[in-house]
């Protein structure tokens, strides 16, 4: 038995089809007369399909079923509607044991994928041929026994749209924010002047002594906002890669942090309130004059469409 095999004991009998046997020694013999050693079982239906069970009274020696049970179930191909059609199933399959009045139920935790190229799928290793032929242990009385199986077919979506990028504003794409006497600016948050990129409208937002009351005057926070996200419809996004950096005024070793988000009606800021301490700032990325360089790159600006099949 797998790792994805559960076996348990119900007493509701097989919804989806029953096959009761007088006598299990002639079931063997007619199965030792077919090309497989198997019984296939009437056609059923269940979830709008047609299907049959197979039964291997002596194992399936192919499948790794020697000296046990082996049961599947078979996809009557014929009733797709197209040849290419797949139907996903749980399927289950049950011996009854009569000493304790109830089924034992064996089952695969995945559903499977039922279609032309493979319309069976099933258990090779059901119950051992001992355990099942003992009579002590309730699965076989004078030669009678009982096998079934419930199909339930997975309902295709009801609910489901596509999603698309529109990915015409691909760069990158850089600007530019130098900012005087940072330490001196009155209010708690600067705000560059609004650029547009990619069709959208965008700000840099920098708060010189931190965004958040706990880290003021520790860590300078620098964010990325959107000035179109109010215009949004509740399930439209743009999608932004792009990269916030603060320039090394001495030389190429910038400190540059990536976003890559999606902005939306409730999300129009994204940002990094722990951009750099204010000592590395004032110790590395500040000029002779006490000035900074902020710069954008974006390298993705891609509005998503959302749309129904």
């Amino acid at each position: 038995m797998s790792s994805t095999t559960v076996q348990s004991l119900r007493e509701r009998s097989p919804s989806s089809y029953s096959l009761k046997i007088k006598n299990f020694s002639q079931l063997e013999n007619l199965a030792l007369g077919s090309a497989d050693g198997k019984y296939l079982s009437r056609l059923f239906s269940a979830g709008g399909y047609n299907w049959r069970m197979i039964l291997y009274p002596k194992g399936n020696d192919k499948d790794n079923g020697s000296d046990f049970i082996s049961m599947y179930v078979e996809l009557d191909s014929s009733s797709l509607s197209t040849p290419s059609s797949e139907v996903f199933a749980d399927f289950r399959f049950f011996v009854l044991n009569k000493k304790k009045n109830k089924y034992l139920t064996i089952h695969d935790v995945e559903s499977k994928p039922f279609n032309t190229f493979r319309s069976v799928w099933g258990l090779p290793q059901v119950l051992p041929l001992s355990t099942f032929k003992d009579p002590q242990n309730g699965y076989i009385c004078l030669g009678q026994c009982e096998f079934g199986v419930d199909v339930i077919v997975a309902p295709p979506p009801t609910n489901w749209e596509i999603l698309s990028f529109d990915e015409k504003h691909v760069y990158p794409y850089k600007i530019s924010w130098p900012v005087k006497n940072i330490f001196e600016i009155l209010g708690h948050c600067h705000t560059s002047q609004r650029f547009s990129v990619g069709g959208k409208t965008w700000a840099i937002e920098l708060y010189p002594k931190g965004s958040k009351t706990a880290d003021y005057n520790k860590w300078v926070s620098i964010f990325l906002t959107s000035a179109d996200c109010e215009t949004l419809k509740e399930d439209e996004k743009i999608f932004t890669q792009a990269y916030l950096r603060i320039l090394d005024p001495r030389g190429s070793n910038h400190l540059s942090r990536s976003i890559t988000k999606c902005y939306n009606k409730s999300n129009s800021s994204w940002g990094y309130f722990r951009f750099v301490s204010i000592d590395e700032l004032r110790n590395t990325y500040l000029d002779m004059e006490g000035a900074l360089t902020l710069e954008i790159q974006f390298d993705v600006v891609s509005t998503t469409k959302h749309s129904l099949p």
